[in-house]
């Protein structure tokens, strides 16, 4: 079977994600700035699936420009500096949009607060409708408030689109019991629940984004965004990374 833009559509597993990647995986080796080769890798990886058939939402963290909580610690203001960390998602997302567009692929940027020309203020039904006509969008801004990770943006952002999960690209290929490049006894969890990843306090995600997921009954999986091909073998049913349910 064939999708409007004459793509073999396969079997997926979703058919609509929200697609949360770290602001430092955009930044290569180095995790600061924007890297060409990672963008363009990405755009390949998510057009391929967008052309597939899956619908993909992707909010980007800033961390590569500006994190907002590692900023009050050299004398910015938190609230300020969140709105920094916000901006800097927005030219992440820009970033990545060009690349995906080189791909052949559709990719729209939303904000969530107004910022016009830039891009267009995020509404869920106009978001909703590039997805369903086989484009990415790429929502910014987190939530549009401070002291709120683009983490808990992701969360809120998949639960409003409803969509089947939250995939969370990393550099890392699931979660460990502890950060595996800093411990190397740590252990990788295949799957575990929302009230184990609270208890535990594991640091993949915060807090907030656990509970928004677990109320809403929204599955996450943590997984390497830099394997190639990661994406689409989980689209495709495979286990990969580390999954999160209620």
């Amino acid at each position: 079977m064939r999708n409007a833009s004459g793509a073999i559509k396969h079997n997926l597993m979703y058919k609509r994600v929200l697609l949360k990647l770290s602001g430092e995986s955009l930044g290569g080796q180095t995790g600061k700035g924007l890297d060409t080769d990672s963008l363009r890798a990405y755009a390949h990886e998510i057009a391929d699936a967008a052309k597939a058939g899956l619908e993909i939402a992707i909010v980007n963290g800033g961390g590569n420009i500006f994190r907002g909580l590692q900023g009050v610690g050299s004398g910015f203001d938190r609230v300020d500096g969140d709105k920094m960390g916000m901006l800097a998602t927005v030219i992440n997302s820009l970033a990545l949009s060009m690349f995906l567009r080189d791909e052949g692929v559709e990719a729209k940027v939303f904000t969530a607060t107004p910022m016009e020309p830039v891009a267009e203020y995020y509404m869920r039904d106009k978001a909703v409708e590039v997805l369903t006509r086989g484009g990415v969008a790429l929502i910014a801004g987190g939530t549009g408030n401070p002291f709120f990770t683009t983490d808990s943006g992701a969360a809120l952002r998949a639960l409003e689109i409803k969509a089947d999960a939250l995939l969370k690209g990393t550099n890392v290929d699931g979660v460990y019991t502890a950060d595996p490049k800093k411990d190397p006894n740590a252990v990788k969890y295949d799957e575990l629940t929302f009230d184990e990843a609270i208890s535990r306090r594991l640091k993949v995600m915060d807090q907030t984004a656990f509970a928004l997921c677990s109320e809403g009954n929204m599955p996450i999986i943590v997984f390497d965004m830099h394997g190639r091909g990661n994406l689409t073998r989980i689209l495709a049913g495979e286990k990969v990374g580390t999954l999160v349910h209620v």
